[in-house]
């Protein structure tokens, strides 16, 4: 059964199940999580999670561990003029 996300709580569209990437920086570094469930807006494009997910995602941010394991990419850099 798919979860039910409700409405956002920003322009109160109905909030549609998706797997994303989401990024965080980590003691200076960027690590990106993907594939996360969440429930994005398709009119303003916010972003939720479940509770669960939430935790999981904490414990991998909290365990260099398993996040220093993880592929590389490189993204450029630009400063803003």
């Amino acid at each position: 059964m798919k979860y039910n996300y409700g409405e956002c709580e920003i322009c109160d569209a109905k909030l549609v199940g998706k797997r994303i990437k989401q990024d965080f920086w980590i003691r200076g570094k960027l690590v990106v999580i993907d594939n996360v469930p969440a429930g994005v807006c398709p009119r303003c494009g916010a972003r939720v999670v479940r509770s669960e997910v939430g935790k999981r995602i904490a414990e991998i941010l909290e365990s260099p561990r398993i996040w220093s394991k993880a592929p590389v990419i490189q993204v450029p850099v630009v400063e803003f003029p």
